[in-house]
């Protein structure tokens, strides 16, 4: 494969993206969302370095091999540190490292980095360079667009312009900006209005530059329109209140021919086996259940399923055979529903 035909298939393999988020995005998440698409593209929740470089790297780096295409989402400042933890990673076998400049976090803005490192944009390029010398795998950056008065598109731009000449192709862009003086990680996440042209106008002013956009997408129909413009797209919340939406994920955003959507029915079964082996080496269901509660977002019977694993599954005596009661709960017509590829469908998966 020539470089031009691997930037290609690397940039397409983002069309559709699960966006990293804390206390969400873990290795029983994202084997859950692989049994509903295939080729989109998953994150780790943000890692920070030091978690790697003194503690325990299986709990914080293992993961199933169905999860790739995968990659690993670091948190941190320091050059040489990032760039250790790029070298493990891609030991450890992740497909991209992603630098997080975008977590508004006062505890993380405490370690100087996350989203205030878009004030130092140097210091994001010196910390890319770093790391694409210490790997061979892709080096990505997600980022907002601003953050407290540094909120205008030339600084935006700048910031892509220093991080890009340091070897970053790829940017994965949160049409928000942070207000990291007087709002929290959740209203930082609502309250800046979204500035999708900002990120649009990033695309034209760097074609040749990989631009994901992030933030407020919640359909693969909105995610349609904005791969008329962009590369890619990053769904966050959505994909966890929500996950059966990604089941035409391949179909319609990857045109795969020979996608077929899975019934919820066929993805609680793939979970039993799943559930019974984490079981097996210590894990409690309920740490992988709680991942689940959003397959029958906005359908009937949603509630029942819904109360009936939050309250059961904080039994430690059970196993996978609990995902068949709560079955039991839902009519066999919501069960056994395969969507088809029309657009009516697509808009009907929220």
């Amino acid at each position: 494969m020539t470089v031009t035909a691997a930037k290609k298939r690397f940039r397409d393999s983002h069309r559709l993206c699960v966006a990293p988020m804390m206390d969400w995005t873990d290795r029983h998440f994202r084997y859950f969302m692989r049994q509903i698409t295939r080729h989109t593209r998953l994150y780790t929740e943000m890692i920070p370095t030091g978690a790697i470089l003194f503690g325990n790297r299986q709990r914080f780096l293992d993961f199933n091999p169905c999860e790739h295409p995968i990659a690993i989402q670091l948190g941190g400042s320091d050059a040489r540190q990032l760039a250790e933890c790029a070298r493990i990673a891609e030991d450890w076998g992740y497909d991209e490292i992603n630098l997080n400049v975008g977590c508004p976090s006062e505890r993380v803005q405490g370690g100087r980095f996350g989203a205030c490192l878009m004030a130092t944009p140097d210091v994001v390029a010196r910390a890319v360079e770093a790391m694409s010398r210490a790997t061979n795998r892709p080096i990505t950056v997600k980022h907002r667009i601003g953050i407290d008065d540094l909120d205008t598109y030339d600084h935006l731009k700048r910031f892509v312009e220093i991080v890009h000449r340091a070897g970053c192709q790829h940017f994965i862009v949160h049409a928000r900006i942070a207000i990291l003086k007087g709002l929290g990680p959740r209203e930082n996440r609502t309250i800046p209005p979204l500035r999708y042209e900002d990120v649009y106008r990033l695309k034209s002013d760097f074609p040749f530059l990989t631009i994901v956009i992030n933030g407020g997408i919640r359909s693969l129909e909105e995610a349609q329109r904005h791969l008329q413009i962009v590369d890619g797209v990053m769904i966050g919340r959505a994909a966890y209140e929500n996950p059966y939406l990604f089941a035409l994920a391949d179909a319609v955003i990857f045109n795969d021919p020979d996608a077929r959507p899975p019934t919820r029915r066929e993805i609680i079964q793939s979970m039993i086996p799943y559930i019974d082996r984490c079981r097996e080496d210590g894990i409690y269901p309920r740490h992988i259940l709680r991942h689940m509660l959003g397959l029958f977002a906005n359908q009937p019977g949603s509630r029942r399923w819904r109360r009936f694993l939050s309250e059961q599954g904080q039994r430690k005596a059970i196993d996978g055979q609990i995902l068949l009661e709560a079955m039991a709960l839902i009519p066999d017509h919501i069960l056994d529903e395969r969507p088809d590829f029309t657009t009516q469908s697509i808009d009907t998966i929220r």
